[in-house]
């Protein structure tokens, strides 16, 4: 574990190079009481390469925290592009919003507050324009339907991200019944039997412990 923190804290000084704004945001969320959430930099940096290769104009989050992978992606999109950011919790939209300011982002990333899933459903029933780009990382009992509400929300070409799946390890345990673990293990194979979609995922090792993504690409 140790070895794990120490190379990725190498990374993160020497290929990473965390923007100022960025690492800003996260010294003062370690100063306070919050859960330790974001993604590392090292994983915010790939996202942002990740956009950057797919060219999008236009990415959906669903998960905002405090807006570090928010930012990331604020900046891997061009001029007039947007990041839509879907928040429950109020009091983090305001302290991401203020990190997003702050940062000189704030024309390209529009915060909305509420339920992910009721925000879904109307940006499909509103026939919003496809995005480009969807990261997933939020309340993970909801995996399978917003995996679902955001296959209506894609087009070909789509890259859809899903955060968190291996949960320590225990994704493969089918004696966890938690339903975390459930609805990930569900949100996987779905991933896996949809015919629209392909997928793969990769392990993570570092300063965020044991986890990894799910990548997917909409044909």
């Amino acid at each position: 574990m140790e070895a794990w923190v120490n190379n990725d804290n190498y990374l993160n000084k020497h290929l990473v190079k965390e923007p100022h704004m960025l690492a800003k945001a996260t010294k003062a969320i370690r100063a306070t009481t919050l859960p330790q959430m974001e993604v590392s930099p090292a994983q915010g940096k790939f996202l942002y390469l990740l956009a950057k290769i797919r060219n999008a104009n236009r990415i959906l989050e669903i998960g905002t925290f405090y807006g570090y992978s928010t930012m990331w992606f604020a900046k891997a999109v061009p001029e007039g592009g947007i990041v839509v950011s879907i928040e429950l919790t109020e009091k983090f939209v305001a302290i991401a919003q203020s990190n997003i300011n702050d940062a000189g982002l704030s024309n390209k990333v529009k915060l909305v507050q509420g339920d992910a899933a009721k925000i879904l459903n109307e940006l499909v029933e509103n026939k919003t324009e496809p995005f480009d780009m969807i990261f997933i990382d939020a309340h993970k009992p909801s995996y399978p339907e917003y995996l679902r509400l955001c296959i209506k929300l894609s087009k070909s070409g789509t890259i859809i991200c899903g955060d968190n799946i291996i949960l320590d390890g225990e994704l493969s345990n089918i004696d966890n019944t938690n339903p975390k673990a459930t609805s990930v293990r569900q949100f996987v194979e779905e991933l896996g039997m949809c015919e629209a979609i392909e997928s793969t995922a990769l392990q993570t090792i570092g300063i965020k412990g044991y986890d990894g993504f799910t990548f997917s690409v909409v044909k």
